[in-house]
């Protein structure tokens, strides 16, 4: 799936849920960082972020922003780049990885008053203290 021929530059985010298994979450998260160039010169990839569960910390989130879905599927999955990654850390995963790719419908910035997106950028405690 690609961006519009309208000109529109959808992008879509990939959102990985990797479970790791207990014990080796700092070798995972080491993995990760050694593989970034990997996703940094990706054809497409435009942003990578990992994030760790708090209720779950041996649950992860990778979330990655493609300018094409192809981008993800045919070019990086078929790259050496891709076995790269996947030598760096697959022995630490506790089940193989979920992965969802969606498509921006909307932003909270294009429906929201000022207000909201002044509440939904503020800090907590300002958060608090205005609702």
């Amino acid at each position: 799936m690609t961006a519009s021929s309208s000109g529109d530059r959808t992008m879509f985010l990939e959102i990985a849920q990797v479970d790791i298994k207990p014990g080796l979450e700092s070798e995972f998260e080491a993995g990760v960082a050694k593989a970034a160039p990997y996703f940094q010169r990706a054809k497409g990839c435009r942003a990578m972020s990992l994030q760790r569960s708090v209720e779950n910390p041996s649950r992860y989130r990778l979330f990655l922003t493609w300018e094409t879905v192809e981008n993800h599927t045919v070019d990086f999955r078929g790259s050496a780049d891709f076995q790269e990654w996947r030598k760096l850390v697959a022995h630490t995963f506790d089940g193989m990885p979920r992965s969802n790719t969606c498509a921006r419908l909307s932003r909270a910035s294009d429906a929201c008053p000022a207000r909201c997106r002044a509440l939904v950028s503020a800090p907590k405690r300002q958060q608090e203290q205005r609702i």
